[in-house]
């Protein structure tokens, strides 16, 4: 067996990867050694606390026995079983998700995670509906491969805009904060807010053709794209205007699901039921790859007596599979869903305080633990304290200053990410607000309004 030494580890690594979403030359990885409960080590024995959740998928914490055991007993017993087969734990984790998931979601299609969860609802609801198109928010990520990029709004998809999959069209999310519609109208009434926006989704579906449209997919939730929550009727209008229009309506709870806005799923906040919804990250807490699709029962009974065309060799992987039974269990025996939404509250009122002290702070949201920080240079004109697809000295300042402090987060452009695993004390989380507390005198300088 080949063995190295920690000091080898960064060196090799830089050698042989190639890196995602990097230019490769200005890549500086951070050699893990360990992680356990809400913090990691590197080979140097530097702790970093990770509001982050590594990938926003460590929602149990990291190194939690009762799912190593429960990967390491499966790989005992069948460590693979090909996608035809009937196995222990995929029997399991269907009756579990069953139990979980919103109303009348009981079949599941199991991938490798949440990109070709995203791919294969798109490939079921166009098989089911005999459309085509697709609407998705501009601001909305929905994962990196071929048609995931290509579902996606953000600047991450240029790139392969001429090479992924067709029949995409992206509407304006409900932003408040940075409404298209009421720049000049900034006090307007939540539920104005929430008509006009829902009158510019039919107005896209009229333009597209209504009897066009297999699906709208959204992020309840909106991610990495700044915590983008929905006013109070949103859901349930796109869930009115795909029923009014034979659309299939599509939740992608990558990174939502599983506790982390304080609720199972997310659409539970709105009691919207979506036909479909996407699964991953934390499903395992991100200890072995899984996505899934969760299907109503109508849509899976289309396929009867039709194949349903598509097929992945590790569907519904045994060690994959029992990972995501020991976590779910887990979740339950510790409550963490319920701890989420407590912790919640506590993160909404440290945001708060950020808020209050420190100019360059033009607004804060959370649900959850899923939290946003978002800078500014002016509140008055709400000019990003970084452009637009990019970065400033100042961000990438706060940046390192808060990973020199041993904390590990995203930061995302103008904003910053708090997504911290759903175990995470109030002491631990005041731990890494008092190091994002001082990291924000250096917007502060930056501020000019």
């Amino acid at each position: 067996m080949l063995e190295i030494s920690d000091s080898e580890i960064r060196p090799l690594c830089l050698e042989h990867n190639i890196w995602t979403w990097s230019a490769q030359s200005h890549v500086d990885p951070i050699p893990v050694k360990k992680a356990k409960g809400v913090y990691f080590w590197d080979v140097d024995g530097k702790r970093y606390l990770d509001l982050n959740s590594m990938v926003m998928c460590v929602n149990i914490g990291h190194g939690d026995e009762r799912v190593i055991e429960a990967i390491c007993s499966q790989a005992r017993e069948l460590c693979f079983a090909g996608p035809k087969m009937a196995t222990t734990p995929r029997a399991m984790l269907g009756k579990m998700l069953n139990e979980i998931t919103p109303p009348g979601i009981d079949h599941f299609l199991y991938t490798m995670g949440g990109a070709d969860a995203n791919e294969n609802a798109v490939k079921l609801a166009r098989a089911y509906t005999g459309r085509h198109t697709i609407l998705t928010f501009f601001r909305s990520y929905h994962g990196a491969t071929g048609g995931a990029i290509a579902l996606t709004g953000d600047p991450r998809r240029l790139p392969w805009s001429t090479s992924s999959m067709p029949g995409v069209v992206h509407f304006l999310n409900p932003y408040r904060y940075r409404s298209t519609f009421h720049q000049h109208n900034p006090d307007i009434s939540e539920e104005q807010f929430n008509e006009d926006y829902l009158n510019h989704l039919e107005e896209v579906i009229m333009y597209e053709g209504k009897d066009r449209i297999a699906a709208i997919l959204m992020e309840p939730v909106v991610g990495t794209n700044g915590i983008i929550i929905p006013p109070k009727g949103y859901l349930q209008g796109v869930r009115a205007l795909c029923d009014k229009y034979g659309i299939l309506m599509i939740a992608d709870e990558v990174m939502t699901g599983f506790g982390r806005t304080g609720k199972w799923f997310a659409v539970e906040h709105w009691n919207t039921a979506p036909d479909m919804i996407t699964m991953a990250k934390g499903i395992t807490s991100g200890y072995v790859p899984l996505g899934c699709v969760g299907v109503k029962h109508e849509i899976a009974a289309a396929f009867n007596e039709k194949p349903f065309v598509s097929g992945l060799t590790y569907n519904g992987h045994p060690l994959s599979t029992a990972a995501a039974v020991a976590t779910i269990n887990v979740m339950r025996e510790d409550k963490l869903v319920e701890r989420s939404a407590e912790m919640g509250k506590i993160l909404a009122r440290m945001l708060s305080e950020l808020k209050e002290k420190h100019p360059s702070v033009g607004d804060v949201r959370s649900i959850g633990l899923f939290g946003v920080i978002e800078l500014v240079r002016d509140r008055k004109t709400r000019e990003p304290m970084a452009p637009w697809n990019g970065s400033s000295p100042e961000m990438k300042a706060i940046e390192k200053f808060i990973s020199d402090q041993g904390v590990f987060l995203y930061v995302h452009w103008h904003t910053i990410l708090l997504i911290p695993p759903l175990i995470i004390t109030e002491e631990q989380l005041r731990e890494g607000m008092d190091v994002i507390d001082r990291a924000l005198e250096i917007s502060d300088k930056g501020y000019t309004g």
